[in-house]
């Protein structure tokens, strides 16, 4: 057939000078590469003005820094008092000292023990030198046993454990450079301990060690885990459409999108994190479905027998309006991340809205330039045949399919029920990670390593010397300990009771609170003079001694129970004394908050989503009937996939709250092209009956292309070792099925039904006699 060249569009009448313009802007976009850089620090999940992370920073600023790199010594004796295991802690305490960025190390080893000497106070180390004796190991046992300060903290209330606590005050800004730097550090420290001391084993855990978690993660994930997903999704493609120059050419479109995407966000300035590093994975998936749209089209055609020429514009020309309407609804999808109380998540919309906008425009540009300059040959054998008899199938049993289309998903549906928000940030990465190896290891001797800081204000100068208000502390430190979740409570009145015992010579009676406030503040006094360079009491009391910390070190509790946790003891403080005010604070509850947060957020922004899309799907469509279908069938896959989570896992986490706006793009693909089509052949006067078979016939592969290729990529992304990532590839896998599902059962079976007259009836007759014959 013939075609007008003077119709043609630039990219079929000239490809080489299209794909240069294309060239030419990636090259110019990537110029803002160079600007990217990756921030691994936990504070990239939360704003500036996140009200727990100014309650953390005030805290930080009125008390010593609290980040910290923590090394767990385990003998593999099961006993730490031995001479061998109190000299590795005693080197190990000396060498943290050396770290980058160290202000504080606080062990056993350094451990400031007091006791009377006939009628003076002497302040020393618990550990003066290396131990030899036995008597010397036992007098240390005995110490730590006795003294609420180190047992359960410092030393396992079973010996199987110590910890040597390094405390980290890192420059403001972006930190990533200084973690890594202080990471590789404690890594080479324990290196070098191990070999002196191969019967031990020494873990590594803080909030230094997670957020070099975060970074090994996100790097792991970029170096490894993304290629793989690339080269699965190109060997898949080739091997499902049966053309290699067909997945050389998906992959061209899918990695100049991303450039350009890349290259725009450097422009802008916007740092990487470990949620934008997402962002290639997001892009491919819908570059990759319009691609195949468009590839699937084109052979179609051919097959049809158009020419290659006419064969790629009719495909193009079929295929704009739902490869548009995809793109510009999944970009709103991504877009109302910027409801979310994450920052970074925000980035992730935006830099994955404009990249799915790109890879529109060039599966519609560049793509089709690419095809004409290396024509495909179709295969002749009919792909489409079983689409077409599962057509028939489900017209002839709409009804029944209807039915029990629905009450499956109804049923699945409504295990979502069973999932909630539980955000625990030291389970962020898989038992693969040495991180999480050692909070494992942590949790099974120490109990657990989240905490929750409270700080008791009297806003008075010496005001935490009045014996009313320690009174309070004592009480609501009692409160804290009797809880189950809480494994260590660190409060200044376990040293105070300490101190008046040694200066009344060590008379265990006197181990109470002195009634005297003024006694109180000559203690405090004594003993801040005694105390040497780095462990003075800054990490519990502040400057003029107005504030006080009190520590809870707790289970690694989910978002809710942490709370639970901070809400109660809130509570419960405020029944000792409204007089003091109370603030709590700390990494772990600022998870708990951004998560709960977040999800209220991601709700509201979904909704506005949903209502935004269905309505441009009715303008696009022209008709509110495909419009209303199409709502149902967008909701559909995402409430069937937070079902069958409700059923494996139950647990929510920050990740997942976004996985309805990233797969939001994949189900209104499916749901637009199969519509789309369906519409076009009863634009042509062609029965309902024929136009769900029509559909069928020209997208049926297409979509299961798109399903297969894309299931196999998410795939890889499920095997992070990073859990955010991994659990996002999870639900995504689960979701983009049951949108085939769904578009193949239920949204064949209710186009049928709703178009159940007496014509359609006598074309389900004849179709039922064709496939009886």
């Amino acid at each position: 057939m013939a075609h007008n060249s003077e119709q043609s569009p630039l990219y079929l009448t000239h490809p080489k000078v299209s794909l240069l313009i294309t060239a030419i802007v990636m090259v110019v976009a990537l110029i803002g590469a160079q600007n990217l850089y990756f921030r691994g620090d936990y504070k990239v999940f939360f704003e500036e003005k996140d009200p727990q992370r100014l309650a953390f920073e005030e805290m930080q600023n009125t008390f010593n820094k609290s980040e910290n790199v923590a090394f767990m010594i385990v003998p593999k004796s099961g006993n730490v008092y031995n001479t061998q295991t109190l000299n590795l802690a005693s080197e190990l305490t000396e060498a943290a000292w050396q770290m980058p960025f160290s202000t504080r190390v606080e062990s056993v080893s350094n451990y400031q023990n007091t006791y009377d000497l006939d009628g003076d106070l002497i302040v020393e180390d618990l550990i003066l030198e290396k131990m030899r004796a036995g008597e010397a190991t036992a007098h240390v046992q005995k110490v730590v046993e006795s003294t609420p300060e180190l047992i359960g903290r410092l030393a396992s209330r079973d010996g199987r454990a110590l910890v040597v606590n390094t405390i980290i005050q890192m420059p403001d800004g972006d930190q990533t450079r200084h973690i890594l730097d202080i990471a590789s550090a404690a890594k080479s420290l324990k290196a070098d301990l191990l070999a002196r001391y191969p019967s031990h084993d020494i873990y590594l855990t803080g909030i230094v060690m997670m957020n070099d978690a975060f970074a090994i993660a996100a790097s792991h994930d970029v170096m490894k885990l993304i290629p793989a997903m690339f080269l699965l999704i190109f060997v898949s493609i080739a091997i499902i459409v049966r053309s290699l120059w067909s997945a050389i050419f998906t992959m061209v479109v899918v990695s100049v999108s991303i450039a350009i995407t890349m290259g725009v966000t450097g422009w802008f300035g916007v740092f990487l994190s470990t949620a934008t590093v997402n962002v290639p994975t997001v892009i491919t998936t819908l570059a990759v479905a319009d691609c195949i749209h468009v590839i699937v089209g084109m052979r179609y055609f051919q097959r049809k027998g158009r020419s290659p020429h006419d064969a790629i514009l009719e495909s193009v020309r079929v295929n704009k309006k739902p490869i548009f309407i995809t793109s510009i609804t999944t970009a709103i999808g991504f877009l109302m991340l910027n409801f979310s109380a994450v920052p970074v998540l925000a980035h992730l919309g935006n830099m994955t809205a404009i990249g799915v906008m790109l890879a529109c425009l060039f599966s519609l540009t560049a793509l089709p330039a690419m095809l004409s300059l290396r024509p495909q040959i179709p295969d002749n054998r009919s792909q489409n045949a079983l689409f077409a008899k599962w057509g028939q199938f489900v017209i002839v049993n709409h009804k029944l399919a209807l039915l029990l289309s629905s009450a499956v998903i109804l049923t699945i549906s409504l295990f979502a029920l069973n999932n909630r928000l539980n955000d625990i940030a030291v389970e962020y990465f898989d038992e693969r990670s040495s991180f999480r190896q050692a909070v494992e290891v942590n949790n099974n001797i120490f109990g657990g390593m989240s905490n929750i800081d409270f700080v008791l204000f009297t806003d008075i100068p010496y005001g935490i010397t009045k014996h009313e208000f320690l009174d309070d502390v004592e009480s609501f430190s009692d409160w804290l300990e009797k809880r189950d979740e809480v494994n260590h409570v660190l409060t200044f009145t376990d040293t105070l009771k300490r101190l008046n015992k040694n200066m009344n010579g060590d008379i265990e009676s006197f181990y109470t609170i002195p009634n005297d406030s003024e006694l109180t503040s000559q203690y405090l006094l004594l003993y801040e003079m005694s105390l040497p360079f780095g462990l003075d009491l800054g990490n519990q009391i502040d400057i003029d001694k107005s504030a006080l910390r009190i520590v809870a070190v707790t289970q690694n509790l989910g978002s809710n129970e942490l709370t639970k946790l901070e809400t109660e003891a809130k509570a419960f403080f405020h029944t000792l004394n409204s007089n003091y005010r109370i603030e709590a604070a700390s990494p772990p509850l600022m998870f708990a908050h951004i998560g709960e947060r977040n999800m209220s957020n991601m709700v509201w922004g979904s909704i506005f989503a949903l209502v935004l899309i269905s309505g441009l799907i009715i303008f696009a469509l022209r008709s509110v009937k495909l419009g209303v279908v199409s709502l149902f069938t967008n909701l559909l896959p995402a409430a069937v996939g937070f079902g069958i989570w409700g059923m494996l896992s139950g647990e929510i986490n920050m990740a997942l709250s976004v996985v309805v706006s990233m797969t939001m793009g994949i189900i209104v693909d499916d749901t637009v092209h199969f519509l789309s089509k369906y519409q076009t052949a009863r634009i042509q006067n062609q029965s309902n009956e024929q136009s769900i078979l029509f559909a069928f016939d020209s997208v049926g592969m297409a979509l299961t292309t798109t399903t297969i290729v894309l299931t196999l990529g998410f795939a890889v992304l499920a095997s992070s070792s990073f859990m955010l990532n991994a659990h996002m590839g999870m639900l995504t896998i689960i979701i983009i099925i049951a949108a085939l599902l769904v578009d193949f059962i239920f949204l064949p079976a209710l186009l049928a039904w709703l178009g159940n007259n007496a014509h359609n009836r006598k074309s389900r007759a004849k179709l039922a006699q064709t496939q009886r014959g």
